[in-house]
């Protein structure tokens, strides 16, 4: 009897979504190919996590020279080259791209180079061909969204920040969420002036409140100009190049560059998804079911085209958690609850769990634990910075539901606290345990006073 299918399932997008539940699918006898038209890695590999964190590396160096004067060093000369730290960025990006290419070939999935279309439930057309395949899964990412103003064509996304020709001297960023405030510490520490725009009263909206004020006090400390409850009008060439923002209540901004960093949007144009009866939400991402099923049967989706919890590791969950659903021998889903996050903000933040007012809207009676302190490494280095930690604690129960964190190492810090979560540690377990000294993480273990309600 004929094979009814070329494959068992096609995947459109080859992030880190799309490749994690490739590898894991092909990995349990599954015959997978994988369609991808820009580059293997997705967003996080390419314009995304990665490139990211080495130019918050890079920007780090100018107050690690400006710090080491207090611990006796004398550094004569500080110089930057930009061009030097993108080429050196991209040759190691070009190296992880081989790397995904590699786990995919070992694996046995047939990557195709080329732009992917649903045909119908069960076809995918490609390069002029058509394969049938029983199940289709899509994980094609979100995309940079712009705001429609005039000059909007002035401006860059993050994308484009990754592969400048020159650093700014001057730039303005807009939006207050991730992206937008590591751009800002990169562009900062790098030297350039930073001016960041937000259209509400306080940047990264839905993390908690303490956090979102310390991390303006720091940001405003380092020199850069953060302009809430404003948003841009539209944007003009400049005199002598650069570009001319102009915001609302007639304020306006020169500057060598303008990046709109406003959101992204999932990436679910021109694929098919409407022939093959897929739902779309009012924003245009896939709608699914807690397995990542569409609205049809044999079509999942995964990863920041849901519109979930967009973050690389819960993209990565989710394509494994398809693949075990699909090809293994049980049903597998994702827990959204817990999940750690951090902003490489500087300084940074890490975060698991509920916020305040989250946790008071769950549980009604919560207590509220925070430590405000000055690092040790500052004591000498002489910096004005500050580090906020915070613990929020269900009352009933004493278990620890929020823990939130804004210093040096905070994601590092809050990766291992989101595993005492995970498990459900109370209060008592935390002021059980023995801290490590001297360092920060200690103080999560050690706070024993409540904040006042």
């Amino acid at each position: 009897m004929a094979e009814k299918y070329d494959l068992d399932l096609f995947v459109i997008g080859a992030g880190s979504a799309g490749v994690r539940a490739s590898h894991v699918a092909a990995s349990l006898g599954a015959r997978v190919a994988v369609a991808e038209e820009r580059y293997l890695g997705g967003t996080c590999v390419n314009v995304g996590c990665i490139p990211k964190k080495l130019l918050v590396y890079a920007s780090e160096f100018s107050e690690a020279f400006e710090d080491s004067a207090g611990f006796g060093w004398t550094i004569d000369e500080r110089r930057f080259d930009w061009n030097k730290l993108v080429a050196n960025k991209n040759v190691e990006i070009t190296r992880l791209n081989g790397v995904y290419e590699n786990l995919l070939i070992n694996a046995g999935v047939k990557i195709l180079r080329s732009r992917a279309r649903i045909v119908d439930a069960h076809t995918i057309a490609i390069g002029g061909e058509r394969v049938a395949t029983k199940y289709i899964l899509v994980a094609t990412g979100g995309w940079p969204t712009v705001p429609r103003i005039p000059g909007a064509e002035l401006a860059i996304t993050s994308n484009e920040a990754f592969y400048l020709d020159r650093m700014p001297e001057r730039i303005v960023i807009v939006g207050g969420g991730y992206i937008g405030l590591e751009f800002a510490g990169i562009f900062h520490g790098l030297g350039a002036r930073v001016t960041v725009i937000h259209r509400g009263e306080i940047f990264l909206r839905r993390f908690d409140d303490d956090l979102r004020v310390a991390l303006a006090a720091e940001m405003r400390k380092r020199g850069i100009d953060l302009r809430f409850e404003t948003l841009v009008s539209r944007i003009d060439r400049g005199d002598g190049g650069g570009v001319h923002v102009t915001l609302t209540q007639g304020a306006s901004v020169d500057a060598s560059l303008i990046m709109f960093a406003t959101g992204r949007t999932a990436n679910t144009h021109g694929i098919g998804l409407e022939d093959a009866g897929v739902m779309l939400d009012g924003a245009g991402a896939i709608v699914v079911d807690r397995y990542s099923r569409t609205s049809a049967e044999n079509i999942y989706a995964i990863g920041d085209v849901t519109n979930r919890k967009n973050l690389t590791p819960v993209a990565i969950a989710e394509g494994r958690a398809v693949a075990e659903t699909l090809f293994g021998k049980h049903a597998m889903s994702v827990d959204y609850d817990n999940v750690p996050s951090a902003v490489f903000s500087q300084p940074t933040i890490g975060t698991v769990g509920l916020t305040e007012v989250e946790a008071r809207q769950r549980f009604g009676e919560i207590d509220i634990y925070k430590s405000n302190f000055r690092p040790l490494k500052h004591t000498l280095s002489g910096r004005d910075e500050r580090t906020f930690m915070k613990l929020i604690v269900d009352r009933k129960t004493d278990r620890v539901v929020g823990c939130h964190m804004m210093g040096t190492d905070a994601g590092e810090i809050i990766q291992g606290f989101a595993v005492a979560l995970q498990c459900g540690a109370t209060k008592a377990q935390f002021d059980a345990t023995i801290g490590i000294h001297p360092t920060a993480a200690e103080e999560f273990v050690t706070m024993r006073e409540k904040a006042p309600a």
